[in-house]
């Protein structure tokens, strides 16, 4: 069926219902997806609205300043202002050091697999191997938190217990642990990564002679640094707010120690001690899980930033 409209003088063009309704259609489609768009940005204002308002709160406390909340070497939250201790850097401490671990064990791993998989890895191999490796990612991570305790742990025990005190709960068997699980996400980013670098670059460095390793590790890794940088960094703000990993099997003593195999308490299983405590609405130890929310997130904003500027200043445009 066909309707006709003009403007003006002269004939009327005819215009299809079918492609009127499809306009339609599509204007209804950008309306959806702007309201979905809107409703991401205005639930990340919501919520960081919220946790910096409870933060404030915190630190509205008399006795309870923000320098003395970041520069403090003693976390004892739970005595109340007269009796408390309110200084945050053992549970920063305890988390840049799992989170050091975690990279250690992590990133090695990720690149050599990556590097294995686009470079070395037959077609059928790389269509087998990928999947599975990316079935890591989806292991549920208090698994992955018993599995440290209950495996990680005594093997460390066994191996070092002679020459060195192992704690039950420590940080080396967490970040260990939660090293193997963002392994997937660096290989996955970074091998797709270099697999984006052209052909004719690899064909050029073997036409001058350049073997397999020299191409890959002085070639095809640097034209795909920007990728991997990404990948890195997104392993990074995961490692960095994982939670049951390091609330199982790192322990809930704040204690400022660089040693990894001491006992330790995480910023988020600090958040998860107090939450399974009961804390009351309005109460010292409710107020303080903002505050070391907000310091999280700030850490992991500030990190984000930083490799977005890298990324954007190293990024090759092929």
């Amino acid at each position: 069926m066909t309707s006709y409209q003009g403007v003006g003088p002269g004939p009327r063009a005819p215009v299809s219902l079918e492609a009127s309704s499809r306009r339609i259609g599509e204007k209804a489609i950008i309306v959806v997806l702007w309201v979905c768009a809107a409703i991401s940005i205005l639930t990340t204002v919501g919520i960081v609205v919220i946790l910096f308002t409870e933060a404030a709160t915190f630190f509205g406390n008399e006795g309870i300043t923000i320098s003395g909340f970041l520069s403090g070497t003693e976390w004892r939250p739970f005595g109340g202002v007269e009796q408390g201790r309110f200084g945050v850097l053992p549970l920063v401490a305890g988390t840049l050091l799992v989170t050091v671990i975690a990279l250690i064990v992590a990133v090695p791993l990720g690149l050599a697999s990556a590097a294995y998989l686009s470079e070395y890895a037959p077609q059928r191999t790389r269509r087998l191997l990928k999947p599975t490796l990316e079935v890591l990612a989806g292991v549920p991570t208090v698994v992955l938190g018993y599995f440290a305790l209950t495996f990680m742990t005594p093997l460390l025990r066994a191996t070092f217990g002679l020459a060195l005190d192992v704690s039950i709960f420590n940080a080396a068997s967490a970040g260990i642990v939660m090293g193997i699980m963002i392994v997937p996400t660096i290989a996955s980013l970074s091998e797709d990564a270099m697999s984006a670098v052209p052909t004719a670059l690899r064909e050029g460095a073997y036409g001058l002679g350049s073997s397999k390793r020299h191409v890959v590790t002085r070639v095809v890794m640097p034209a795909a640094l920007s990728g991997i940088v990404a990948a890195v960094i997104l392993a990074l703000g995961r490692a960095i707010g994982e939670t049951m990993i390091v609330a199982i099997a790192a322990g809930n003593l704040p204690n400022l120690t660089y040693n990894p195999f001491d006992q330790i308490q995480a910023m988020t299983a600090y958040i998860v001690q107090a939450v399974q405590g009961e804390a009351p609405r309005g109460s010292l130890t409710y107020q303080s899980i903002f505050a070391v929310g907000a310091l999280l997130f700030v850490m992991t904003l500030t990190i984000n930033l930083i490799a977005a500027r890298f990324v954007r200043r190293y990024r090759e445009a092929y």
